[in-house]
C-alpha cells in the first residue's frame, strides 16, 4: 500500500478550505482517508495553517510521501525542513525550438 499525505478539499463552491490527510494513493481525493493531520484555509492572508507535526513526522519516517503542495505546508508548519535545491521550473521545449 503506498500511502501519500495529500489534501482533501472542503467548503463551498470558490472558497476553498483544505484538510492535511494521510491517505492510500489508490482512493479517491475526497474519499476514506487513514489519518487527519490538519487543516489549510488559503482564503484568510496570511494562509491558515494548522498540523499536528509530530504525527507528520510519524508518517514521514514510515514512508508516507507528500504531494508537492502539501511539502510546501509542512515546512511553512516546521514538520520538514527545507531542501537546499531548489527545482527549475517546467518549460515547453517546442516553444523554445520554434522561436
Amino acid at each position: 500500500m503506498s500511502v501519500k499525505i495529500r489534501l482533501t478539499r472542503l467548503g463551498d463552491k470558490k472558497s476553498p478550505f483544505y484538510r492535511v490527510v494521510v491517505s492510500d494513493s489508490r482512493k479517491a481525493r475526497d474519499g476514506e482517508y487513514i489519518e487527519k493531520l490538519g487543516t489549510y484555509n488559503p482564503l484568510v492572508n496570511p494562509a491558515e495553517i494548522k498540523v499536528d507535526v509530530e504525527r507528520a513526522n510519524y508518517w514521514l519516517s514510515n514512508g508516507a510521501q507528500p504531494t508537492e503542495t502539501v511539502k510546501t505546508i509542512l515546512v511553512k508548519a516546521g514538520a520538514i525542513k527545507e531542501s537546499g535545491k531548489k527545482t527549475a521550473p517546467k518549460t515547453d521545449k517546442k516553444k523554445k525550438e520554434s522561436k
